[in-house]
């Protein structure tokens, strides 16, 4: 794959979460619009209220899992499409079942809670509920994007080389989506307005498009230099 290619694969997704943010801004959309019941019975409560960015965080998953399946690889299209479908569903569920938020942020939400509770610092146990929120997320999208035949370069022919490459761009993954759900859960507290209770304003859309380019920034670092051509030695 050429370095533009492996540039565009990794940030599309980004670029979907922050269209999806200006959408949401220009048509001013927020919880007292026209929703199916069940819909909005799912879609608003207390996660959306408390963690809104969130819902652009999911944007970005799932146009990663999307821009895999059709991105240059090894793998057939009849895989690509049923393994996007999966990844898709996968990533969907854990994430808005059984209302918005899912076990994504419940076992966030959770881990910390229960974590500050136990004694430990806010710190440490805001880090902690990251951690486990970062964990499930970046689980389920790895998985979808595995699913839908992940591109990148072809596999070491060392399977020991093979399992290091991948546990090493496990762990930096990891860590990119630690960071982002750092930033991402501390939307309010960082200054971000009442969004969904009412429309975004000028404001509040700079802040949260800084904070969601902010957080998905390392993670679209990573995706590109796994992706961007090996560079092949001349010997003289």
């Amino acid at each position: 794959m050429s370095a533009p290619a492996a540039w565009t694969v990794a940030a599309a997704p980004l670029a979907a979460a922050l269209l999806a943010l200006v959408a949401t801004y220009a048509t001013g959309f927020d919880q007292r619009s026209v929703m199916p019941p069940d819909v909005a019975n799912r879609f608003y409560g207390f996660f959306l209220d408390r963690y809104p960015l969130f819902a652009f965080v999911l944007v970005y998953g799932l146009a990663r899992i999307l821009v895999a399946a059709l991105a240059p690889g090894r793998a057939g299209v009849v895989r690509r499409g049923i393994g996007a479908v999966l990844g898709l569903a996968l990533l969907a569920g854990v994430s808005l079942h059984p209302t918005f938020g899912g076990f994504v942020l419940r076992a966030g939400f959770g881990t910390g809670g229960g974590a500050f509770l136990n004694g430990l610092p806010m710190a440490l146990a805001y880090a902690l509920g990251a951690a486990a929120g970062a964990g499930v997320f970046g689980f389920a999208m790895g998985l979808g994007v595995t699913l839908a035949g992940r591109p990148g370069r072809p596999a070491p022919r060392s399977r020991w080389r093979a399992l290091g490459r991948g546990l090493v761009g496990m762990l930096a993954a990891f860590l990119a989506l630690w960071l982002g759900a750092a930033l991402i859960g501390a939307a309010r507290d960082l200054g971000l307005g009442p969004w969904p209770r009412r429309p975004l304003d000028g404001r509040d859309l700079a802040l949260a498009a800084g904070l969601i380019t902010a957080a998905a920034l390392p993670h679209v670092l990573l995706v590109a230099l796994r992706l961007r051509p090996r560079r092949i030695g001349v010997t003289r």
